[in-house]
């Protein structure tokens, strides 16, 4: 049998054509031929290597008898016996005592971090810079306190919970339950907003602002203080700062007022243990630090 071949490539030809195009019968690629008995022989040497067959409710161990779950387990197991030394301090050692060794707050530091993302930051933000309703925890102004124990305090105990320690803090709405009408609420949040915006008062407004003040005082000053700088003790901040959690424009105070606020922070004590609290009071405290 005659057999053709391509004149330009000298090939022959299979006697398959497509549209007026003859196939060429070419070899495969050396290329592609050793890729594919290099890839064989990898995968007949893993099959004998490594785990790799199911066999019912068990499987082919690899004459290496590497076993995943066996590594995991070392890994976790190694990991504890690191942390141990370390963990035994900060469940023995007062919270002043961790602060004060640079060591052990780096760990702190990146254990915190990292226990602050699992748990807090899906309100204070990652960043913990809070947001609307959550506080800002980077800016030293603290509305129970900051030391170190009233941290660690605040988080086991939680605010506004069930919890037979915890927090309770709740500002009434003013304007909604009728203890002011609307002329008394709008008084009472031009005055709060010019504690914190001095150039609000003018000669106009000035009367007013004295207005205002009347109101606060009688009905505020119990919680937030004469001088407004809020009392820790009852959970009731500052409002001369500008540090604002609902917002600090006029309409925004003004919202407050009216219809009040409740906030809320859950109690850890049964969801952490002790050392993962500690170690974050810690975290939370280092990381207003720049602002002392």
């Amino acid at each position: 049998m005659d057999v053709e071949r391509d004149p330009v490539s000298g090939h022959e030809t299979t006697g398959h054509v497509w549209n007026g195009i003859k196939e060429l019968d070419t070899p495969v690629p050396k290329g592609v031929l050793i890729f594919l008995i290099v890839t064989h022989l990898f995968a007949f040497a893993w099959w004998i290597l490594m785990p790799t067959w199911p066999l019912g409710d068990t499987y082919t161990k690899g004459i290496l008898n590497i076993d995943q779950r066996t590594s995991v387990e070392k890994h976790l197991v190694d990991s504890q016996a690191g942390r141990a030394d370390w963990i035994k301090r900060i469940e023995s050692e007062n919270l002043e005592q961790i602060a004060a060794d640079p060591r052990l707050m780096t760990i702190v530091r990146s254990t915190g971090h990292r226990l602050f993302g699992d748990n807090c930051a899906a309100c204070h933000g990652i960043n913990a810079k809070g947001g609307y309703g959550y506080p800002d925890l980077t800016d030293d102004d603290w509305i129970w306190g900051g030391d170190l124990e009233t941290i660690a305090q605040t988080m086991r105990v939680g605010v506004n919970v069930e919890h037979p320690q915890g927090r309770v803090s709740q500002m009434p709405s003013f304007g909604r339950d009728g203890i002011l009408d609307a002329d008394q609420v709008s008084l009472a949040a031009n005055y709060v907003y010019a504690l914190s915006h001095p150039k609000f008062v003018t000669n106009a407004n000035r009367t007013s602002i004295v207005s205002g003040r009347e109101v606060f005082m009688a009905n505020c000053a119990i919680c937030h203080g004469e001088d407004a700088r809020g009392k820790r003790d009852v959970g009731a901040p500052n409002l001369t700062d500008a540090r604002w959690i609902y917002g600090g424009d006029i309409d925004q105070i003004v919202e407050t007022v009216h219809g009040g606020r409740q906030g809320h922070m859950p109690t850890w004590d049964e969801r952490l243990t002790d050392s993962d609290i500690k170690i974050l009071a810690l975290y939370v405290h280092s990381l207003s630090a720049p602002q002392r």
